[in-house]
């Protein structure tokens, strides 16, 4: 069965199939559908889950075995298949092919993986999860769309805006659509829920480049602390939110803690980063700071940014520019800074 990405929801309100398939380019929108997934899984008593990344030279004998060994006390299980290009190949079509034939009530598949090309789509590993289950492909979204799609967030985080706040939007983030989701994320939280127009909109754009808070965060990323303190040093004497400062640091250490998760699991760093989708001109600077910040230094520089953040809205006692230039040194020095 081919569903479209906005029945999923109330298909899976509904009923769980065994198996299911989501491809496409757009990965924000590749990633909440899998999440959905997922969700609707444990809802129904699937409490673990077995991740395989299907890279070049993958041991397809891996997966033959996820569907060994079943019994009847055993633990519902969701096995989940990435397949970063979308070819499994004829081993790897086989051992998905063959895994659907095995599923059942304690035992569930779900592969994911870029838009499928016609000669692929034609596959037999492909028809058995269409047969199985149900496949779920996901379409970008047109120039011509985004606004739409964008004022539709917006009223999901909270926001409310006119038509032109949301096309402001779609200008700046040029069709990506995960930045304009942080554009919405960051507009949630300097309108903490309100009303925003267009103004508004040009007017944090226009902070992002007046006050550089995007270079703040890569000063610190490249452990460059005297640059990044200089710049928030600016930003305070500019009369920047705080608010903005902290989101800004938010986001990269959010991708680092995946990074760092994905890593404690077994994954390198370049299959990790590839999982978080790091832009290629940004991967140098991931790459410095993950090898200088591990898991405990991102999760304590997390929990630090949260309170800078209340802080920032008077929700508990304390000064957020003081706070924020401790984080900016940890990040900056990492294991250094409690030495």
């Amino acid at each position: 069965m081919k569903l479209k990405a906005g029945q999923l929801a109330s298909h899976l309100e509904q009923d769980l199939a065994a198996c299911y398939l989501v491809t496409g380019d757009e990965h924000l929108l590749v990633d909440e559908a899998l999440d959905q997934v997922r969700a609707a899984a444990r809802a129904r008593g699937f409490g673990a889950r077995e991740l395989h990344v299907a890279e070049a030279n993958y041991d397809w004998s891996r997966v033959g075995v996820a569907g060994a060994n079943l019994s009847l006390f055993a633990e519902k299980r969701i096995v989940e298949i990435r397949l970063p290009t979308g070819k499994p190949g004829r081993a790897g079509g086989a051992a998905i092919a063959g895994l659907t034939e095995r599923l059942g009530q304690e035992l569930m598949l779900v592969v994911s993986g870029p838009k499928l090309d016609r000669k692929t789509a034609a596959t037999n590993w492909v028809k058995s999860l269409a047969k199985h289950g149900v496949h779920v492909p996901i379409w970008s979204i047109g120039v011509r769309e985004l606004p739409g799609w964008i004022a539709v967030r917006m009223r999901r985080a909270g926001l409310r805006s006119g038509e032109e706040a949301a096309r402001l939007i779609a200008d700046r983030v040029e069709g990506n659509l995960l930045a304009a989701q942080q554009e919405i994320e960051k507009l949630r939280l300097l309108f903490n829920d309100g009303d925003v127009t267009a103004a508004d909109v040009a007017h944090a754009v226009a902070d992002n480049s007046r006050y550089d808070v995007y270079k703040l965060a890569d000063a610190a990323l490249a452990a460059d602390a005297r640059r990044a303190l200089k710049i928030l040093s600016g930003l305070e004497a500019e009369g920047a939110s705080p608010v903005l400062v902290a989101w800004s640091l938010t986001r990269e250490l959010r991708t680092l803690a995946v990074i760092a998760d994905k890593i404690a699991n077994g994954a390198d760093l370049g299959t990790a980063m590839r999982h978080r989708r790091v832009w290629e001109t940004r991967k140098a600077l991931i790459r410095a700071a993950a090898r200088r910040l591990d898991r405990e230094d991102l999760y304590r520089l997390l929990r630090a940014v949260g309170q800078a953040t209340a802080m920032a809205r008077g929700q508990v006692h304390g000064d957020p520019w003081q706070l924020l230039a401790d984080i900016i040194f940890g990040m900056a020095a990492g294991r250094r800074a409690a030495a």
